[in-house]
């Protein structure tokens, strides 16, 4: 399902004495977060905070309107920010793994559903999403371009092609 607020990543730490955060981003980059320079500390974008973020290493260093002291910046301290999703820049074709988590997927040639994408791992070559079937039995597929046929988040449906040894029953 396309969400109109997303989590971006939380604050684990405070950066000097003038306010400045330290952010781990949950995006594939640090730069991604860069882009954004209002975020919100709700997930219904009800509180906005005007922000400016560069990349450190593998964290974001945050600057919030109004956060002047360590004191203040250690306050917001394990707090999860949010971001409008119209604000990301996005290639099309390309989705946030929140949205993927709980569509539906089903055979591209047969349309048996296979079950519930639930969770996705990152990996070298390509991410691995893990399907979860109404047993509770987890698969592992590879999400790549043989395999993911068609993926529509707005209407929480994933359609494939399994390779085999996949699932039981796969050719």
């Amino acid at each position: 399902m396309i969400k109109e607020y997303l989590e971006l990543g939380q604050v684990v730490g405070t950066h000097g004495v003038r306010g400045e955060l330290r952010f781990n981003p949950w995006a594939d980059s640090p730069e991604f977060v860069s882009q954004f320079k209002t975020l919100y500390t709700d997930r219904d974008g009800t509180n906005s905070i005007r922000v400016k973020a560069r990349p450190h290493g593998n964290v974001v260093l945050m600057k919030i309107e109004g956060i002047d002291t360590v004191e203040a910046a250690a306050a917001l301290r394990d707090r999860i920010f949010y971001m409008k999703r119209s604000d990301a820049q996005l290639p099309d074709g390309t989705w946030f793994v929140q949205e993927l988590i709980g569509c539906g997927v089903f055979d591209a040639d047969n349309g048996k559903q296979y079950g519930i994408l639930t969770d996705v791992s990152e990996t070298g070559a390509n991410d691995v999403w893990h399907i979860t079937d109404g047993q509770g039995t987890e698969y592992l597929l590879p999400a790549i371009k043989q395999v993911v046929i068609e993926t529509d988040v707005a209407n929480d449906r994933i359609l494939i092609r399994p390779m085999k040894g996949i699932f039981e029953d796969a050719d």
